[in-house]
């Protein structure tokens, strides 16, 4: 995702009910052969958030990332027009912060269209999921 891309998203709690609307823009390069991807979120309520990631190659398909919050590393795998990646991450909800894990799956569904579906669970059990859209802009 080099370039500026923007995007738009939903947060849906385990019953399927849209809790949180927010919007992403990230702009990435390339830094010593390491993807910096700069996303900055502004959630419905006012809400907004950067996260920092640096994502290196591993392998002939497999990839690994880091934040801030992330626990450790993201590792993903590019298979089939696939990528997927699983995380621990420390979600911030009001003054505290939970431990849960994301498992997402990224399919480009056009030249400058990629849609995102992430689970997020804890312990095991879905406590919900995210989607969105990415459109790369000029």
């Amino acid at each position: 995702m080099l370039g500026r891309t923007q995007g738009f998203g939903v947060f849906q709690d385990r019953s399927g009910a849209v809790r949180r609307r927010f919007s992403v823009e990230l702009d990435g390069l390339i830094d010593d052969g390491v993807l910096v991807l700069t996303e900055d979120f502004t959630f419905d309520d006012g809400e907004r958030e950067r996260r920092v990631w640096r994502i290196s190659c591993v392998g002939e398909h497999g990839y690994e990332a880091r934040a801030d919050d992330i626990i450790g590393a993201a590792k993903g795998r590019v298979r089939g027009g696939e990528l997927r990646w699983s995380y621990l991450f420390s979600l911030k909800v009001g003054s505290r912060r939970f431990r849960v894990r994301f498992d997402e799956r990224f399919v480009q569904v056009g030249q400058d269209l990629l849609v995102n579906e992430a689970r997020i669970s804890k312990f095991g059990i879905r406590v919900g999921q995210t989607t969105l859209v990415f459109k790369r802009r000029n």
